[in-house]
């Protein structure tokens, strides 16, 4: 690591000889994977853009040339270019650097990403700025994946620069893959480039960029002279490389899905360290997957859609057996709402799964699109809550809220599998509204899950423990920490536990029914308190004139950023031990 140990900073980097930067990238990957192995973190996406790194770094004058890394996975070489080296063994640990750029973080992250496909837009925000300041040497570069380019926004930002004279430079990572492999028309277009064999056109060039390519981005003086070529120019300009996620590795470029976030690994091998999972409960998203299927099996109505996440989402289970009533949209979040609309309007039955925080970006297609029109989608909202080490970017914990507030939204959050089961199960046999099943990211409580299914009723919830002075109201898979609890306090009989299951529409016959008769009610929820759940119950207090103290137990309103789970809880103050406190303070009050 002699190169590598040398550069504090991109100016330490730019005093190399040319000469010298084949061997820093192999000092790179080396020290990427030495790293990942044991702290585990994104890999693939970084190793096949080392290359690139070093030479961006040493051809533009960063930080004073802006740089951003859309969508963020592939940023861990630029963080430990840019005097982040010594830290990055903290990275993704509470406290420790984060796994995606971060302004906050140092001034060589250009913009803050976690979603994809914004970095387009931004770097043309910051270069229309440049030029209205009369900065007109500055360079605006944007890396966007051959995935990433093909949403919606990065469309819509490559629009919008063709006709600008902003000096932005758009690098095109290409290697066919995302998390899961690129899918859609630009990809094809994309593969006949490689191949040599496009039209005559070249799309770039009928947007009016500036095109070179393709390049090998491996060949490390062949990305130098292009990236120089390309300084040299003005306007907006695309530069077209050819890479290999997680090159180096041979185990990351075989298994690229597996690689892009292995967990632990062998660093010499690139074996992954065995899990026990024997006798441990299914993952929610492995649940979801197979009763997919399995209800899809009696129900052809059945459609599943997935906005680039089938193997995170296990619809590709659905995907690998019917084939032609499952898809894979690519990046694209609102047309996958939108299309799960038209579906529904023709009588299908849609199953859109979108990860929690990535429905943030079709807000207004789930307004407009499906809920003006009360069409019965199904909205599989995966990771919902906490979910670990990915941060502030990827927690889904807005979709209480932001969802709460739509006329004709039914939300549901099952406590355990049988319940998603049996909601997936109700959903298929005909709903009225459209309907939002959220579901944590990890294990369920159940080893033995194939329940049989058993239908909901909308708004239902149920009593797990009578009690008499106090009532925990629970929203979904965090009401199994309660049931811990109770089992473990001295006095768990004043204290009654129900899974209220539906945060709209709430069960108003149960909930007359507790402020009847219980003094203190505490909610918990494993989303923003603001607007969430435990708001539902104090405005249904509220409007019945209902007196009773009332304790909503929730995360603050705060950015929650990376670390694990059960830090994360305690920071939001909804862990084992916040919630046994609360409770151990209420049955004090009324002993």
């Amino acid at each position: 690591m002699k190169l590598l140990n040398s550069i504090q900073q991109p100016s330490d980097l730019r005093l190399l000889p040319r000469e010298d930067l084949p061997l820093l990238s192999k000092e790179l990957r080396e020290f990427i994977i030495d790293i990942v192995s044991a702290k585990e973190g994104h890999l693939g996406a970084s190793l096949g853009v080392v290359e690139l790194t070093i030479a961006l770094h040493y051809v533009f004058n960063t930080p004073h040339d802006k740089l951003i890394w859309d969508v963020g996975h592939q940023a861990y070489g630029h963080k430990i270019l840019t005097g982040r080296r010594q830290l990055f063994d903290t990275n993704r640990q509470l406290g420790g650097l984060s796994g995606f750029p971060k302004r906050e973080e140092s001034e060589f992250d250009a913009f803050g990403t976690g979603h994809s496909s914004t970095s387009i837009s931004a770097i043309m925000g910051m270069a229309l700025a440049a030029k209205l300041k009369g900065d007109t040497e500055r360079e605006h570069i944007a890396v966007i994946g051959d995935a990433s380019i093909a949403s919606g926004m990065a469309f819509e930002g490559l629009n919008h620069a063709g006709v600008t004279d902003a000096n932005i430079l758009i690098i095109l990572n290409d290697n066919a893959i995302g998390i899961d492999p690129s899918v859609g028309a630009l990809k094809k277009y994309l593969t006949n480039v490689k191949k040599g064999t496009a039209k005559e056109e070249n799309i770039f060039e009928c947007l009016n960029f500036e095109y070179s390519g393709p390049v090998d981005g491996h060949d490390m003086n062949a990305v130098l002279n292009a990236l120089q070529q390309m300084k040299e120019l003005r306007g907006p300009r695309l530069l077209h490389l050819i890479t290999t996620k997680g090159k180096g590795l041979l185990k990351a470029e075989e298994n690229q899905i597996t690689y892009h976030a292995p967990g632990k690994f062998n660093k010499v091998t690139g074996e992954l360290v065995a899990a026990t999972n024997e006798g441990l409960p299914p993952k929610y998203q492995d649940v979801f997957g197979h009763t997919l299927v399995e209800l899809a099996r009696e129900n052809q109505k059945i459609i599943g859609i997935t906005p680039a996440m089938p193997t995170g989402s296990s619809l590709k289970f659905m995907m690998e057996i019917f084939p032609d009533r499952a898809f894979d949209v690519g990046i694209a979040e609102q047309h996958a709402v939108t299309m799960a609309a038209g579906l529904a309007v023709e009588g299908m039955i849609p199953f859109c799964n979108i990860y929690s925080t990535f429905l943030q970006r079709a807000y207004d297609q789930l307004i407009h699109d499906v809920a003006l029109q009360n069409l019965p989608v199904i909205f599989c909202l995966d990771r919902a809550g906490l979910v670990g080490q990915d941060g502030a970017t990827h927690h889904g914990v807005y979709d209480i809220s932001f969802l709460r507030c739509i006329p004709n939204m039914v939300i549901f959050a099952p406590m355990n599998e049988a319940e998603l089961r049996n909601i997936m199960y109700t959903a298929q046999n005909g709903i009225d509204h459209p309907l939002a099943i959220r579901y944590p990211r990890g294990r369920g409580v159940i080893p033995s899950w194939r329940t049989p299914f058993e239908t909901i009723s909308v708004g239902t919830s149920r009593m797990l423990a009578e009690g008499s002075s106090i009532a925990v109201l629970s929203l979904g898979h965090i009401g199994n920490k309660v049931v811990e609890i109770l089992e473990g306090l001295q006095h768990p009989a004043a204290i009654g536990h129900f899974d209220m299951r539906f945060a709209k529409p709430l069960d108003l016959e149960q909930l007359h029914r507790i402020f009847n008769k219980y003094k203190i009610i505490v909610t918990l929820e494993d989303g923003c308190i603001i607007g969430g759940f435990g708001s539902a119950v104090l405005e249904f207090a509220n409007t019945h004139e209902y007196k009773n103290k009332i304790k909503c137990l929730g995360l603050p309103d705060v950015f929650i950023e990376h670390g694990t789970v059960e830090e994360l809880q305690s920071i939001g103050h909804i862990d084992e031990a916040s919630i046994t406190n609360c409770l151990t303070k209420f049955l004090d009050e009324v002993s």
